[in-house]
């Protein structure tokens, strides 16, 4: 039988939930914020249902009920992005003091409830005055994002010591230079253009670290939060598992969806040679000190996952795409209910790159809404976070050193090119009336918080 001990997660885990800002905090255009991609994305009607962030949940004006809110689950931290054009509307010179002066409520308001702040720069809301100007094509782009880290990192680093880079530049990379269609800015350039972007975004993602690590006022953790891109085998078989690791290392021709080609400059200063191979003359030409200026050291590395694709071994050994059966489990956004993703991708992670691993997102779209009793009883979303925070817990047991977990999302939000089709939250949100509901998932982990995992069982 096991012990209350063998139960939990090691001391000192962070139990936290994540948001980002433009998919929460609306007053799209109030008080001297600029555009960004994703206002001028959603108001060209290129949104689902043409949905737009204007509003979103309001949390410009009603953070004080949502920290309340987090309070009420017991969040021992909440990781929130920083919104690029609120603070500087340009992107470059000018700096809109009412932007700083909402960051610097929240921050305090998270403070004085006794939640750590876990600030993000970049989930994805680009100064449209820097998409004019080429965006992340532009080879001015990491100079532009290092002297906004400057300015965040001026204001906010006496109270702000665990910091976040990029967000997921698979994504706002790959969906919105190369594929287009699903994100802002809606570009579809060729496979050389895209890299080069993605070479930018690195370079900025490392002078942003030198940043931080010469300018905070405190001692900080750096981190970054790329798509875990992960794999799960098909089988308990020791042939299957070894192709389900080599698949997370494998860098594929047309495609950005991969860990190895972004990760490993970050974390080992090198492209991997894998991908220099899939990707041949389209990589872009780099400098020795382009390589040293990505690769800055790191205090963690965190990671966004939620499904794995599945693998087996061939007659080689290579990894290949196994079928999933008929009627497999899936979410409402049609991703694969896989648990075990949460066990191989920190564990390859880990064995990779040897950093401490963060779950700095992992959640579901459920399709939630409000029942006659005033209650949300989305106990789908319970069931798949019990099974997925177990694999969390082996993977720990295994070895991986896992120091957090960050739930997606605190609340229901604009879903980027979905709109508000998908429900993520712990607190469900009325578009229409922006009435916040505590969902069962949220009174839930406030349960497995104060247990410290124990209560999955």
């Amino acid at each position: 039988m096991k012990t209350l001990s063998s139960l939990q997660f090691p001391a000192g885990f962070t139990w936290g939930a994540a948001t980002a800002s433009y998919q929460i905090e609306g007053a799209w255009d109030a008080d001297g914020k600029g555009p960004s991609i994703w206002d001028l994305f959603s108001h060209d009607g290129k949104v689902w249902e043409g949905h737009t962030g204007d509003v979103a949940c309001d949390h410009y004006h009603r953070y004080p009920e949502d920290v309340a809110l987090m309070r009420q689950i017991g969040l021992q931290a909440y990781r929130f992005s920083f919104s690029w054009p609120r603070i500087i509307p340009d992107g470059t010179g000018a700096i809109n003091a009412k932007g700083l002066d909402f960051y610097d409520r929240l921050v305090d308001a998270l403070l004085e409830t006794g939640i750590t702040p876990w600030a993000t720069l970049y989930h994805w809301d680009l100064p449209y005055q820097l998409f004019l100007r080429g965006g992340w094509l532009n080879p001015d782009a990491p100079k532009w994002f290092a002297d906004y880290a400057s300015v965040v990192v001026s204001r906010f680093s006496d109270r702000i010591r665990h910091w976040i880079t990029l967000n997921e530049p698979q994504c706002f990379i790959g969906l919105g230079y190369f594929t287009g269609a699903q994100h802002a800015p809606g570009l579809q350039v060729g496979l050389r253009e895209t890299l080069l972007a993605a070479h930018h975004c690195l370079i900025a993602h490392g002078l942003a670290a030198q940043v931080i690590r010469a300018e905070s006022k405190v001692p900080a953790r750096i981190g970054w939060a790329p798509v875990g891109a992960g794999y799960s085998p098909a089988t308990d078989s020791p042939e299957d598992q070894a192709a389900a690791m080599a698949a997370m290392a494998e860098v594929h021709p047309n495609s950005v969806w991969n860990a190895t080609w972004w990760a490993d400059p970050v974390v080992l200063g090198q492209y991997p040679e894998a991908g220099l191979e899939a990707y041949g003359e389209a990589v872009p030409k780099f400098t020795d000190q382009e390589m040293k200026t990505i690769c800055q050291p790191l205090d963690f590395y965190g990671c966004n996952v939620y499904s794995n694709g599945i693998v087996k071994a061939d007659s080689d050994g290579k990894p290949i795409a196994a079928k999933l059966p008929a009627g497999y489990p899936h979410t409402h956004f049609m991703w694969a209910v896989t648990p075990d993703a949460l066990f191989w991708t920190p564990k390859f992670l880990h064995d990779r790159y040897k950093l401490p691993i963060i779950i700095t997102e992992n959640g579901l779209s459920h399709a939630d809404w409000v029942a006659d009793d005033g209650m949300v009883h989305d106990a789908g979303r319970i069931d798949f976070l019990a099974k997925y925070l177990r694999q969390l817990r082996r993977a720990i047991a295994d070895g991986v050193r896992v120091e957090g977990y960050f739930h997606w999302s605190l609340m229901d939000n604009f879903e980027w090119g979905e709109g508000y089709k998908h429900r993520f939250g712990l607190i469900h949100i009325d578009y229409q009336t922006l009435k916040r509901t505590l969902k069962d998932s949220g009174s839930w982990y406030a349960g497995i918080i104060r247990s410290n995992g124990a209560a999955l069982g």
